[in-house]
């Protein structure tokens, strides 16, 4: 998924669908998470999306009896974020010092 011209997102996801993947790298995109799975998350927050995903089911039209399959669906195997310009850093430079340094040679 490419959002803009600076950032893409690459998922790998263990079921689901294209769809699916593309919404994923999209909440990657935006949230730019830390954690790939519910080690490093609060359980209060992960009963929250549930709900919501649920929620979002329920507006989908999907039958009762899978909203719970839903939630828990798909899960994924691996995401890596790229923003364009992220790792490079612009050098600090003073050129005044750089041309003392090498009048002196």
């Amino acid at each position: 998924y490419i959002h803009g011209s600076k950032i893409g997102v690459l998922v790998d996801v263990v079921g689901g669908d294209d769809a699916l993947a593309k919404d994923i790298a999209m909440h990657i995109a935006a949230a730019k998470p830390k954690s790939l799975d519910a080690s490093g998350i609060a359980p209060e927050l992960i009963e929250a999306e549930r709900r919501v995903a649920i929620e979002k089911a329920k507006e989908a039209g999907k039958p009762e009896a899978m909203l719970e399959k839903i939630a828990d669906d798909a899960s994924v195997a691996s995401f890596t974020m790229f923003t364009v310009g992220e790792g490079i850093e612009k050098a600090v430079v003073d050129y005044a010092a750089e041309v003392a340094a090498a009048a002196k040679v």
